[in-house]
């Protein structure tokens, strides 16, 4: 055992953390550690994030993917986050409140399941297919 544990030390990728930081992500150890348990987690990653610096790392990061982002404001923002699992593609949901609707909960633990082969996620009340 270390006098001085460091997540960054045990799960970390020095070089995947430098593409990280050239992305936008702050160079403290605190948003290094952060980027390390969310690169690390099973589940999606909520973030808190009041200066924008993560949503800033992540549309950087996933740019070259096809992110979409969606304002958990927008009208019918669920239905472009079905089409974003269907498809396959990044989606980051922005302002979300202390509030999360009952039908992003299937995504954030990841509950998919396989139907004839095929995993499939309820989302809202619809069964769609789960492009990973």
């Amino acid at each position: 055992c270390s006098q001085e544990f460091s997540l960054t030390s045990v799960l970390g990728d020095q070089v995947l953390i430098r593409q990280w930081q050239i992305a936008g992500l702050p160079k403290d150890y605190f948003s290094v550690d952060n980027g390390v348990i969310v690169s690390n987690a099973r589940r999606w990653a909520l973030m808190i994030d009041p200066q924008g610096q993560a949503s800033k790392w992540i549309k950087n990061m996933e740019r070259k993917n096809k992110l979409i982002v969606i304002k958990y404001s927008d009208p019918g923002y669920l239905t472009y986050v079905q089409n974003a699992v269907q498809s396959g593609l990044p989606c980051l949901l922005e302002n979300v409140g202390e509030r999360l609707d009952p039908g992003l909960t299937s995504i954030l633990l990841r509950q998919t399941f396989k139907q004839g082969g095929v995993d499939y996620i309820q989302i809202g009340e619809n069964i769609i297919e789960y492009n990973s």
